[in-house]
């Protein structure tokens, strides 16, 4: 049986509640052994450094992020927290394509 794969967008910023809401989320998504795909886009690049999305991506969480956002909203590049990836609409698209459900948190 293939694994279920949930996708995760968020497009707001540090300052919001959701990304607590993705967090928690993510970490229960991943101790039920479904793939984890995490986006972050818009404003949602501000969580680009959040420790605990570092340690999701250590367990297992794809992590993606718009680069395009990140110029946009000053969001350096440099140094990237491990399991980081920056990437295009492209990888969004495949996403949304490929898991089983996708939740966007705007």
């Amino acid at each position: 049986m293939e694994q279920r794969k949930l996708g995760v967008l968020l497009s707001t910023p540090a300052s919001h509640p959701n990304i607590d809401t993705v967090v928690s989320l993510c970490q229960e998504a991943l101790a039920a052994q479904v793939d984890v795909y995490l986006y972050l886009i818009d404003e949602g690049v501000g969580n680009l450094r959040d420790p605990r999305l570092e340690s999701l991506s250590t367990a297992g969480m794809k992590f993606y992020v718009c680069a395009y956002g990140c110029q946009r909203h000053g969001v350096s590049t440099a140094d990237l927290p491990k399991g980081a990836t920056l990437c295009g609409l492209v990888v969004l698209g495949n996403m949304l394509t490929a898991c089983d459900r996708f939740l966007a948190f705007n």
